[in-house]
């Protein structure tokens, strides 16, 4: 295993000079890893790039097909996500309850409870035993996911009781403290109701049976208390009823009931901004103010458009309650799972886990820097904390260099909640962005290459978000920086920001192609390889200024020479393959820059097979044989440029290398060799093209240095005599 592909185990720092660690990689490295850091080659990059991007980017969902991307998104399409909704919240406004509200202390109106006996759903089919084991006990414990409903359920068990009137008991009030002040005077029935939401419980205060047997004997005959707790609360010997949250269908539904007449629901149901909301993983609360919303769009009071935009706006107000959270909800390691679970949208859960912990180590000490961090070992119940994430577990292939591989994989429910999640950490908390932008420099130095890429589409998304701080912050650093690990995270994050609809990338490239900056002109080469193909003509413009500048050297940097061969490789395999085509022949001749790097590119791609195969199908001979049947330019200029490498003095010995591998591959395959057969064709037009062409049949090698392959001589036969 190379350096590069070592895993870096997270090492809790100090703090330190930001630049200096993108610079210089992970404090633990040292100069070992600069000695044995190598630059991955453009086209392993690129499928890597392909494999480990997230979902929300079109980038991840193309494929190379015979080395060819298709379906390049640029943008986030499918009216999930435009620009300006990343780079700004919505304006539309809706209150689904704060945490105020929910956990004030006093009486709770009957009108209140009334109006959610009308449109309650009782998820539960064992709810009325619920009802019976309260009257029975006068205490019960509802456990559930957050923000599942679980309030409303509790007020709901005291109303089928008949409790009149409740109270809602203060959040601050501690296990211990239960007891006092339930006695509570007698109301009109002679029965009073207690409701206690989300009891807060800590390592050292967790809640007991003899909390609830204290609790009972003050409350007596004639008064109940229901307390809600989170997946996460600390029990001891303390029965529970399991709650989990209605379908928003059937919450949807209800309340439209009560709010329009239940001869109007179906068809307010059908309408598509419904569909596409019931699409979504929507909380109870959320459904209940979009049948609001729906009941004002029915009575001409809200418009179309703010049906439509009511999902995001709804996930805009979860995430933003996640990190206004003070910690009685959502502890700061939860926040960082949080985070981490944005850029390994997914991912394995183990990984997301493991360097959710690394952010976390590096938030406590943004918190406190005279504190010496800790992460707990044991305790996190991968069930809970998904469940508080609103994510899903599910397995799944994992693509590796050693193929596909089945783990286990963390997703949130919703698919834009990762960008909308890191957009607001960077703009809406940047008493953050340190913590976050040392997580990302060490994410970037990272051995295993979903870790990296990750790390350049979280930085994507910031730079869409701000670019000329995620510019400053991290990518800057990353591209100047004496690592080749770091420079090609910086590729990618350009790369992967351009296709979210980030402005100004193509010109940052074009300024670096002709930097001072070796580092820079090395990013900016291989980005345009990248991104090259929706403007074609304007990237091979700027990879010649860069050939230029580079022959115009006195000492040209041979691996720079290297990087513009293979982004020329990349735009030739690219859909935009034609016209880079054209746009190499356009220019083949100008100068001795503008010839190597045409013929360099060329000869690259040629050495590209279908699914990187050893024998599989050469991806030029492929598109010279659909160009022939077609009878499109590209065939005359595909052997044009074989004519001219093969001619060329620096580019004859690669040229005729990668004919007898293609020689080699044919013999395995019938379409390969009549392909290559109509190309050896084309490729003899003089005395001189026709004896070197057939003195390389008549003299290679077959495979491990036998005799030479019967394909061979067929080719040769076929070649013409000019």
């Amino acid at each position: 295993m190379s350096a590069e592909e070592q895993p870096h185990g997270p090492q809790p720092s100090a703090g330190g000079d930001q630049t200096s660690e993108a610079q210089n990689g992970h404090q633990g490295d040292g100069e070992a890893a600069e000695e044995t850091d190598q630059p991955q080659p453009a086209w392993a990059a690129r499928r890597d790039l392909a494999n480990h991007t997230p979902r929300t980017m079109g980038f991840g969902d193309a494929q190379i097909d015979g080395g060819v991307f298709g379906g390049i998104n640029y943008g986030i399409g499918g009216g999930t996500f435009s620009g300006d909704i990343l780079l700004g919240k919505t304006e539309i406004i809706y209150q689904f309850g704060t945490s105020s509200a929910l956990h004030a202390s006093g009486e709770i109106a009957q009108s209140t409870l009334e109006e959610l006996s009308a449109c309650f759903v009782p998820a539960c089919a064992d709810f009325e035993a619920w009802v019976d084991r309260l009257r029975e006990d006068h205490v019960l414990v509802v456990s559930g996911p957050y923000y599942a409903g679980r309030r409303t359920a509790a007020l709901m068990l005291l109303h089928q009781v008949g409790a009149h009137p409740v109270q809602a008991i203060g959040r601050d009030t501690t296990p211990g403290q239960l007891a006092a002040g339930l006695g509570g005077g007698e109301a009109r029935d002679g029965r009073t109701g207690h409701v206690l939401c989300d009891l807060i419980t800590e390592p050292g205060r967790p809640l007991r049976e003899a909390d609830l047997l204290a609790a009972r004997k003050e409350l007596g005959k004639d008064a109940y208390l229901v307390i809600t707790v989170g997946p996460t609360a600390l029990l001891e010997d303390v029965p529970v009823v399991s709650w989990r949250a209605p379908l928003p269908r059937d919450v949807l539904s209800a309340h439209l009931g009560v709010l329009v007449g239940e001869d109007n629901v179906a068809e307010l149901m059908s309408l598509p901004a419904v569909t596409a909301f019931l699409e979504r993983s929507h909380q109870p609360r959320e459904a209940a103010e979009f049948a609001r919303l729906l009941a004002r769009y029915a009575a001409g009071e809200a418009d179309a458009a703010q049906l439509g935009d009511f999902s995001l706006v709804a996930l805009e107000n979860q995430v933003q309650e996640w990190f206004e959270d003070d910690g009685t909800v959502l502890h700061l390691r939860d926040k960082a799972f949080l985070v981490a679970l944005a850029a390994f949208d997914e991912g394995p859960y183990a990984l997301t886990a493991e360097l959710s912990d690394l952010l976390y180590v590096f938030l406590q000490e943004t918190e406190n820097g005279a504190r010496f961090p800790t992460v707990p070992v044991f305790g996190t119940h991968i069930g809970k904390r998904l469940q508080l994430a609103r994510a899903r577990r599910f397995e799944d292939e994992e693509a590796t260099e050693w193929g596909p591989v089945r783990q286990v994989k963390a997703a949130y429910r919703d698919e834009r909640a990762s960008l909308v999640l890191l957009r607001e950490m960077w703009t809406g908390h940047p008493s953050a962005r340190p913590a976050l932008v040392r997580w990302l420099q060490r994410l970037a130095g990272d051995g295993r290459p979903f870790v990296r890429t990750r790390a350049a589409s979280t930085v994507a998304v910031l730079a869409h978000t701000d670019l000329p701080s995620a510019m400053a912050l991290v990518i800057e650093p990353w591209a100047s920086s004496s690592l080749y690990r770091h420079r090609l995270v910086a590729v990618n994050a350009l790369t992967l920001a351009h296709f979210l609809g980030t402005p100004n990338v193509p010109r940052i490239l074009d300024a670096w192609c002709e930097s001072d900056d070796s580092p820079l002109r090395w990013v900016a080469i291989r980005a345009h390889g990248l991104i090259g193909p929706e403007r074609p003509f304007e990237t091979l413009a700027a990879l010649r200024a860069a050939a230029r500048h580079q022959a115009g050297q006195p000492e040209p940097d041979e691996d720079l020479s290297g990087q513009l061969a293979e982004s020329v490789e990349l735009l030739l395999l690219s859909p935009a393959g034609d016209d880079v085509l054209a746009g190499l022949l356009r220019t083949l001749h100008d100068d001795r820059p503008a010839t190597e790097l045409a013929l360099g590119g060329f000869i690259s791609a040629c050495r590209r097979t279908e699914q990187d195969e050893r024998h599989g199908q050469p991806l030029v001979l492929s598109w010279y044989a659909r160009a022939s049947a077609a009878r499109t330019p590209a065939a005359t200029g595909i052997a044009e440029l074989w004519r001219t490498a093969l001619e060329n003095r620096d580019h004859t010995r690669d040229a005729l290398d990668v004919l007898r591998r293609w020689v080699l591959s044919a013999d395995h395959d019938p379409g390969t060799e009549w392909a290559l057969a109509a190309l050896l064709c084309s490729l003899v037009t003089t005395s001189s093209e026709h004896q070197r062409l057939s003195h390389l049949l008549r003299t290679m090698p077959g495979e491990d240095g036998t005799d030479p392959p019967p394909v061979a001589g067929r080719l040769l036969a076929a070649l013409p005599h000019p």
